[in-house]
């Protein structure tokens, strides 16, 4: 499969430039059409390795943000992001019914499809992993060799009982203008922000809230809060959207494949919920970054990418 990908990024880096055969295949980008319209997806690493594709979090984040930190891992395989849809460089059609689960699990079918990946590792961050888990659990797709968790969105039920112990550990000043914000609905006031800024730096990124990566990618239309909130919610302890009663944890002993999930040690996905969801999947590992939080791939990239790049050559060798 990974000469199928290869043999496919050679027609494209040919098209773009309009030169004759080069035997060294070059990173691409493009468009694949999907249900609702079309998504941006990269390509980075040329090993012959099995590729690997990466699922952004959010929902209405943005792949852009891997791209700075996933180079060790391309060393062996190909990497493939892309920008779902409403997010990025991908189409942002104004439909909300296109803003559904099953939805997202039909574009990733077309993404893969698209792209000849017959043999696959799947990651999913956050929101993506929830999508690897549905994909995995609703299509039943053949040639996923593996899945890798980064701190999943599992159970929304049990991430919004984290999310209140750990503001429960900020300080009572904080506590009093969250929950304020809480009671009034009003989440947007300065006052609000900046207390939820103070639980983003110290749950979601603590190497400094919020990194440049995140703030902006650079040729990105990025972030699409519309989506977020349509989704999800206000702020990343307030569940109101259509994920408000998702819940999988109940069918993660289905997951039938090598699983690894990865998380912080002050992460937002606690690291004591994500080895009970851990025990759920029989052969599945766990792996806690040290000094790390949500976004572990930007806190701690080295310890991040050697201990993805670590469970992928162990299931490439069985």
């Amino acid at each position: 499969m990974a000469a199928t990908l290869r043999r496919g990024l050679v027609a494209l880096a040919l098209a773009a430039t309009g030169c004759g055969a080069d035997p060294e295949v070059q990173p691409s980008n493009g468009f694949v059409g999907v249900p609702g319209g079309r998504v941006w997806y990269e390509i980075m690493g040329t090993g012959d390795a099995t590729p690997l594709l990466v699922l952004h979090g959010g929902p209405g984040s943005v792949s852009c943000r891997f791209l700075h930190y996933l180079d060790r891992l391309a060393e062996d395989r190909p990497v493939i992001t892309y920008d779902q849809l409403g997010s990025g460089r991908s189409d942002h059609p104004s439909d909300t019914s296109l803003w559904e689960v099953a939805r997202f699990v039909d574009e990733l079918a077309a993404v893969r499809a698209a792209l000849d990946l017959d043999e696959v590792h799947l990651m999913g961050h956050s929101w993506g992993g929830s999508l690897a888990i549905e994909y995995m659990l609703m299509a039943m797709p053949d040639g996923v060799r593996s899945l890798t968790l980064v701190s999943p969105l599992v159970d929304t039920e049990r991430w919004t009982q984290d999310a209140n112990l750990l503001r429960a550990e900020l300080p009572a000043d904080i506590q009093a203008v969250l929950q304020a914000g809480d009671e009034t609905g009003d989440f947007s006031s300065p006052e609000y922000l900046a207390a939820s800024d103070s639980f983003y730096a110290r749950h979601v990124v603590r190497s400094g809230w919020p990194p440049a990566q995140v703030a902006e990618c650079e040729g990105s239309p990025g972030f699409n809060a519309e989506v977020y909130g349509y989704m999800w919610g206000p702020n990343e302890f307030t569940a109101t959207g259509t994920l408000q009663d998702f819940d999988r944890s109940e069918r993660l002993s289905e997951l039938d494949l090598p699983v690894l999930f990865v998380t912080g040690r002050y992460d937002e996905a606690r690291p004591e919920t994500m080895a009970e969801y851990q025990a759920m999947v029989p052969g599945s590992e766990l792996v806690i970054v040290e000094d790390a939080a949500h976004m572990v791939y930007i806190d701690q990239e080295e310890r991040f990418n050697e201990a993805v790049a670590a469970f992928l050559r162990d299931v490439e060798g069985r």
